[in-house]
């Protein structure tokens, strides 16, 4: 842990991967459910190698319960095998205003 103070209620981003059986099973669907209840912003999208790739930005309390979601949770029937997170950052500003699916 760094030594940095944290203002409350910082704002962070991650970019993410998930690993396992998520497409075909509404994860998309579900995932962008979840984020607009957490009151989280981003996107999601499949790849073309079988995973969902996205991004999260908000409250970085926020921000970890939706990363708990996309390693633990997913849509109902999905298998998440394993969930990868990189580029995890403070931001100053939030650069989407809602979550939405891209294609």
């Amino acid at each position: 842990m760094s030594g940095l103070a944290r203002a409350p209620g910082a704002l962070k981003s991650v970019d993410y991967e998930v690993f396992g059986r998520v497409q075909g099973v509404c994860f998309r669907m579900y995932t962008e459910e979840e984020a607009r209840k957490l009151g989280v912003v981003g996107w999601v999208k499949n790849t073309s190698k079988g995973t969902v790739t996205g991004q999260v930005q908000g409250p970085e309390e926020k921000v970890n319960a939706m990363k708990s979601w996309l390693t633990k949770v997913g849509s109902p029937s999905s298998r998440i095998d394993r969930t990868n997170f990189s580029n995890e950052k403070e931001i100053s500003k939030l650069d989407f205003s809602g979550f939405s699916t891209r294609y």
